[in-house]
């Protein structure tokens, strides 16, 4: 691990040369391509550097335990060499972690599909719950939540609500959320006081940049509609609405959300690529989806993965057992306890398949 690691340290000065060089600075795809991997080699660096330094303060006490040293000097000893030892073995488990092989999209944005399944209105209202769950989660992490597509139902609810999560390293916390959630609740409209059982699915997909997904103009029809729904006088009158059709996987996506032609198009593209990506990488990439299997369960968007019973103002995520008493702090935004557990349980599973 040692070599692996100083051929890391090697390669971020290698970056700093490089980022400071006239050439690259000049070259905006290099420029951004170099900060990118320096930037994600920057905590394993800082980790391995504190590490080495911890190292050689220890080696040092040791050697001071040589010397004819008085009592109490050799009791100080003792005591700082006892402390230099357990560091250094929390950076050494922590170095393992860093050094656990990455998620390839754990870096990008994402985009989410939330859609109201079982339940009729009461799955609809709790697809909007989610969304507005997410949306603030988004802005506590200072990340921007923007709607691309929404279908809302006469009750407030979504039958389909579709947005992109513009932040650093969304996806690498988003992409837990992936299956179907189940909300136990007294819908509004039941006089009998009756808990009725909804679900809504929420799918999550990395967003897939113009080179990791070539897309022909040739393999897309542009179909134009008018916007309908809310909005303004213009927007139910003016063919502003876009369907874009990829004819060689036969996905579908259309947006209405913008009032411009031209940015409704840009939009429904980021989901279209992200949508033939997400294909392409559960055809071709079986080895890493049995690898999060193992982790956090299937991610199969069929897989109940989480339910929020309103009643006991409790939220249980199943793939890992835990329960919080804490309902209405989740659904406010306030998720990081739950992904938190769910990334250290992706962590464990990897380190014992190394272990195996």
């Amino acid at each position: 691990m040692i070599e692996r690691l100083q051929t890391l340290e090697d390669r971020y000065e290698k970056l700093n040369e490089l980022l400071s060089d006239p050439e690259v600075i000049s070259d905006t795809n290099k420029l951004r391509e170099y900060s990118k991997e320096q930037s994600g080699l920057q905590e394993t660096v800082e980790a391995y550097r504190e590490y080495k330094e911890v190292t050689e303060q220890r080696d040092d006490a040791r050697a001071m335990l040589d010397d004819n040293l008085d009592d109490d000097m050799e009791e100080m000893v003792k005591e700082e060499l006892n402390e230099l030892s357990q560091k250094k073995q929390e950076l050494e488990e922590r170095l393992k972690v860093l050094m656990l092989p990455s998620d390839p999209n754990d870096d990008k944005n994402v985009i989410m599909e939330i859609r109201g399944a079982a339940g009729g209105d009461e799955a609809a209202l709790f697809a909007g719950d989610l969304y507005r769950m997410y949306a603030r989660y988004a802005e506590m992490q200072g990340w921007k939540a923007e709607v691309i597509e929404a279908h809302a139902n006469d009750v407030g609810g979504y039958k389909e609500i579709i947005f992109i999560v513009n932040g650093e390293r969304a996806y690498s916390k988003m992409k837990f959320e992936n299956g179907a959630h189940r909300v136990q609740r007294v819908p509004e409209t039941e006089s009998g006081g009756r808990i009725h059982t909804s679900t809504a699915t929420v799918v999550v997909m990395p967003e897939a940049e113009e080179v990791e997904v070539e897309v022909h103009d040739k393999d897309i029809r542009v179909d134009t509609f008018a916007s309908s729904g809310p909005g303004g006088q213009s927007v139910n009158t003016t063919m502003s609405a876009v369907r874009l059709t990829h004819e060689p996987t036969g996905i579908v996506v259309s947006c209405q959300d913008e009032k411009s032609q031209i940015k409704n198009k840009e939009k429904a593209m980021k989901v279209l690529r992200a949508r033939i990506y997400d294909k392409f990488q559960q055809e071709a990439q079986a080895e890493y989806d049995e690898s999060r299997k193992s982790a956090v369960g299937t991610g199969d968007r069929s897989e109940r993965i989480r339910t929020y019973n309103f009643p006991q103002t409790r939220v249980t995520d199943h793939r890992i057992g835990l329960t919080l008493q804490k309902l209405d702090q989740v659904l406010q935004g306030n998720m990081d306890e739950i992904l938190e557990a769910l990334l250290i349980e992706e962590q464990t599973k990897k380190l014992e398949q190394i272990g195996e």
